[in-house]
């Protein structure tokens, strides 16, 4: 009975480890889609303006943002403890 407690316990922090590392890629990918639509916007405002000068090549800040994507998923795990997870998640619990 000890022993099962122990592993449900080993379980829960897991499972809030994992759910603390998703809301934190749910961020990074709801700020990489607002640059994108900025990005899409500016791209459809200098359609609309032919006199405008492009000053950013986009296939370049593309590849920016997957160099970051990739970079942010490699600080992820890196940066996963558990100790501060379960803080921040009883942070969280609190609001």
């Amino acid at each position: 009975m000890l022993s099962r407690l122990q592993e449900l316990r080993k379980e829960e922090e897991t499972l809030l480890r994992v759910k603390a590392a998703l809301h934190d890629q749910l961020t990074r990918l709801k700020v990489e889609e607002l640059a994108l639509q900025s990005l899409i916007r500016a791209r459809e405002e200098d359609t609309a303006d032919p006199s405008a000068v492009v000053t950013e090549d986009p296939h370049q800040a593309l590849g920016q943002m997957d160099n970051e994507a990739a970079i942010n998923q490699t600080e992820l795990h890196l940066g996963l403890q558990p100790h501060e997870e379960e803080e921040e998640e009883e942070e969280e619990s609190d609001s």
